[in-house]
């Protein structure tokens, strides 16, 4: 049997020689457009016609395109875990499956939001800023352990983040709209409360949620004049998260100290925007998922996946 496979998840595509053969001798046929972060509905619109299924990206799986790929189209196998880009009730509807890998990046992903935690804390990169612009500047840090640690969303990121913070010192509490089991909350030490108690109480907040119908620009102008003037706020999780306009306001107006970003309303980030002039801000290319043992496990596993509806 021949499966005309669209292959489109950026990550995959650049070692894609490595599984060719692979993928071939189990009836695969190649599709491998040109992909700039994602697909979008007007490109997938274009080739979705003949194509039995697909190793996807962040791309836009509109009703419209699912509606133009069926009946031929049977299964989409996201490489990674998020899979809000699709329109999941259209698939279900229409009979095409979804597959993804839960949990593929949790250690890397909290250990980026470490990473950002310590560097905002400690002034890490002003400090060497200045130094590079010929200042000796002391520029003052704080211990971690001064510091309590917000987390949005206590599923496996959120929850290996906090494991991390606890080992630091910090005080971690976090709101989840889910029952977050009491052997969580016991290995991790997290005081659970409400959103705005969060907001209000956190130095640093952490969003480690899905994007759905609930969770979307969770942090608007209303989240921002909750926080702390002196808090910072890390979105690793999905772009939409947060309110973009709301977040530059408050960053200009010094309604928040800084924020720490993998991820985008819109990516790549346009060239105009203002988060990239802002000092006060980290910015990074969607890439907190960087790890090479947990790349090469989502291959083979979105590979499997796609074959186990298939075949």
């Amino acid at each position: 049997m021949k499966w005309r496979i669209l292959v489109s998840a950026p990550y995959i595509q650049p070692v894609l020689d490595d599984y060719r053969e692979a993928l071939e001798s189990r009836g695969a046929e190649l599709v491998v457009p040109v992909v700039h972060e994602r697909l979008s509905e007007s490109e997938l619109m274009k080739i979705v016609g003949d194509i039995d299924g697909v190793i996807a990206g962040d791309d836009e799986f509109t009703e419209r395109v699912l509606e133009k790929a069926v009946p031929r189209l049977r299964v989409i196998s996201k490489w990674g875990t998020g899979i809000d880009s699709f329109d999941q009730a259209a698939c279900k509807r229409l009979g095409v499956a979804i597959r993804n890998t839960p949990g593929a990046f949790t250690e890397p992903v909290a250990d980026s939001v470490m990473g950002y935690v310590l560097n905002f804390a400690r002034k890490l990169t002003w400090m060497d800023t200045s130094m590079k612009a010929g200042e000796w500047d002391k520029i003052p840090g704080q211990s971690l352990n001064e510091l309590t640690l917000g987390i949005i969303g206590l599923g496996n990121i959120g929850t290996a983040v906090a494991k991390r913070a606890k080992a630091f010192g910090m005080r971690v509490i976090a709101n989840d709209i889910r029952h977050i089991p009491d052997e969580i909350i016991q290995e991790t030490d997290v005081k659970m409360m409400t959103l705005d108690q969060l907001l209000h109480e956190a130095d640093f907040v952490s969003l480690s949620c899905d994007l759905n119908p609930t969770s979307f620009h969770l942090m608007d102008e209303y989240a921002f004049n909750k926080m702390k003037v002196s808090a910072v706020i890390i979105n690793l999780a999905r772009g939409p998260l947060i309110e973009e306009k709301s977040l530059i306001d408050a960053l200009l107006n010094g309604k928040v100290s800084g924020a720490a970003l993998d991820v985008f309303e819109k990516e790549p980030l346009p060239e105009d925007s203002p988060l990239k002039f802002m000092s006060n801000v980290m910015l990074a290319p969607h890439n907190s998922n960087s790890s090479p043992n947990a790349w090469l496990k989502v291959h083979e596993n979105t590979i499997n996946n796609l074959f186990g509806v298939l075949e």
